[in-house]
């Protein structure tokens, strides 16, 4: 039987939302004062854009010697399509999205807006163990996804 645990269940709310205007340096200390390891990434119309972890500041910025004073957060995007999971999706959506497309943090949407994220630690944090040991597989089985997530 599946559980009926969803998305919005287990999702940090409000997560750090930045434009694409915001520099390296501007997502660098959010990252920091709110200790994640992630943004969302909006236009001026608050639509989703993309995401910048820690690890792309750390590969697409800082190791190939660019400015990070300078370097925006639009520099870093690469104009493709963002995964996300709704707000009411399973978890076991969850798990099957973050293994397809290899990435370890969703941002959860409801219709438009960005409600929250759910990580592999939240649902580390909250599933059952049968699903939890899946993430585990799900992720140490997924391909390199250097470039995002």
């Amino acid at each position: 039987m599946a559980s009926a645990t969803v998305a919005r269940d287990i999702m940090t709310s409000n997560p750090r939302i930045m434009k694409v205007d915001d520099t390296v340096v501007d997502i660098a200390k959010a990252l920091a004062d709110d200790q994640i390891g992630a943004v969302v990434i909006c236009n001026d119309d608050n639509r989703l854009q993309g995401m910048i972890t820690d690890r792309d500041l750390a590969i697409e910025v800082l190791a190939q010697g660019k400015d990070p004073s300078s370097t925006t957060a639009g520099d870093l995007l690469d104009g493709s399509e963002v995964v996300t999971i709704g707000a009411d999706d399973s978890i076991e959506e969850a798990i099957d999205t973050m293994r397809q497309h290899a990435v370890r943090r969703l941002p959860v949407v409801d219709g438009t807006d960005i409600v929250g994220m759910v990580s592999q630690a939240d649902i580390a944090r909250t599933a059952d163990e049968k699903l939890v040991g899946r993430l585990v597989e799900a992720i140490s089985e997924a391909p390199d996804n250097s470039t995002r997530g």
